[in-house]
């Protein structure tokens, strides 16, 4: 079996363990599965039939997820991204005025774009560009990201029309629970007890069966049943809007997809992979880069086929990869259970977002430690640092955080007259940066 495992995933039976792999890889669809859940009802503005939708969705993850780890031998997973599922209905269709089928055809078209990219190494090329700074930086951004995607989903981060973002109601409801969660796995993972972060998932969901949501009176954790047979997508199965390829307004949709998958992409592999310390030392280069690109492209395609937005790399991999995941194996076991979520949606859309926020909180604690390797003492270098890292929670993207952090590394660099130590390269994306904030 072992062999077949080294061949089929990377797997090494000296370095690797086949259990911690598929607790890494539940780990890792635990904290995904909200998108199973939340997909449907972002498009459901557009109408779109939502069984559809949800199975579209799980077909998307299962096949990239299962490309990632056959072919690219990552523990990552995919998904539909949050992010991009908004600018697909809000912006494109809603606010555009375009038709779902529309915006099909734009995600398939980048898809394809972002396969031609990675053939030719573009996509490479770009990421060996960033300095190894902005790279640490990428890394404990994403961390300070996902934690607070966790203090947001469990409620103890909320919305303050004065301030922006407030206190939640911590004494009672899901930021109770998350608060009471975070604790119980911080416990599990101090006393390094295998899968902590799983068995706190797990734990906080059946705490969650006896804890009220005040705003709706019910059990925050709460089942609708066991087994479904999983929704047809006949629906929406490629369907796609040829018609309107030539046009300016696919054009500008087709580039802003490429541009914010291009980068959240990135960010999430060199985060997570700053977490796991693979990244070779000394060239921080990332190794197979280009296979986990083209698992991403092809994913996308798949997934406008299948009828949904643009699928990606998705962060919370994150998850898996603080639980021991290290190859592909961890991504087949994601993407088994992303084909169990199928058939048994309604068990694990149980579990509430309350239960995996704390998973996402101390996978944020994980990832800062890059931090530690930054020249806080080189403000040429610190500045670009602290723009990344701080703009990702705050901007809520990872693509701004990295675009922000390049132009502040050319700039910074070269009001400092530091010009030699500036590449081409970065030159050139600091000026395309800038015009995207200034034309898009």
């Amino acid at each position: 079996m072992k062999p077949a495992f080294e061949k089929l995933f990377g797997f090494d039976s000296s370095k690797h363990s086949v259990r911690t792999e598929i607790l890494a890889g539940l780990t890792t669809f635990l904290t995904m599965a909200y998108i199973l859940a939340v997909n449907p009802g972002i498009f459901s503005a557009l109408d779109m039939p939502g069984g559809a939708v949800f199975t579209a969705t799980a077909l998307a993850a299962i096949v990239g997820t299962l490309v990632m780890a056959l072919f690219a031998k990552k523990p990552f997973g995919l998904a539909p991204g949050m992010g991009l599922n908004a600018f697909f209905v809000f912006t494109v269709c809603l606010g555009m005025g375009h038709s779902w089928q529309f915006a099909l055809t734009a995600v398939f078209l980048e898809g394809l774009i972002f396969i031609i990219l990675t053939i030719t190494k573009v996509r490479s090329w770009l990421l060996n560009a960033i300095p190894g700074t902005l790279k640490k930086a990428i890394g404990a951004g994403i961390g300070l990201f996902i934690a607070f995607i966790g203090l947001q989903n469990a409620g103890i981060i909320v919305n303050n029309d004065a301030t922006l973002v407030g206190l939640g109601n911590i004494t009672s409801g899901p930021a109770l629970l998350g608060i009471i969660g975070l604790f119980i796995t911080a416990g599990l993972v101090m006393a390094k007890v295998r899968g902590g972060m799983l068995l706190g998932i797990l734990a906080t969901s059946v705490i969650g069966l006896f804890m009220k949501d005040p705003a709706t009176g019910e059990a925050i954790t709460k089942f609708s049943g066991v087994v479904s047979l999983p929704a047809s997508i006949e629906p929406i199965f490629c369907k796609f809007e040829w018609s309107s390829i030539l046009s300016w307004d696919m054009l500008a949709v087709v580039f802003t997809f490429l541009f914010i998958d291009m980068f959240d992409t990135m960010g999430t592999i060199i985060g997570v992979h700053q977490s796991a310390g693979i990244i070779n030392k000394g060239n921080e280069e990332i190794p197979g880069l280009e296979k986990m690109f083209l698992a991403d492209s092809i994913a996308t395609v798949a997934g406008a086929c299948f009828g949904t937005s643009t699928t990606t790399t998705y962060v919370e991999s994150a998850s898996g990869v603080g639980e021991g995941g290290r190859t592909g194996l961890t991504a087949f076991s994601t993407a088994v259970f992303f084909i169990l979520a199928l058939f048994f949606s309604p068990i694990f859309l149980a579990i509430p977002s309350a239960a995996t926020a704390p998973a996402l909180i101390i996978v944020g604690v994980l990832m800062m430690p890059s931090v530690k390797t930054i020249h806080w003492d080189d403000y040429s270098k610190a500045i670009p640092a602290f723009v990344t890292i701080i703009m990702m929670p705050l901007a809520y993207s990872i693509s701004d955080g990295i675009l922000l952090g390049v132009i502040s590394y050319v700039l910074c660099h070269a009001l400092s007259g530091q010009f030699k130590k500036i590449s081409i390269t970065m030159w050139v994306l600091a000026a395309i940066f800038i015009c995207k904030y200034i034309f898009i």
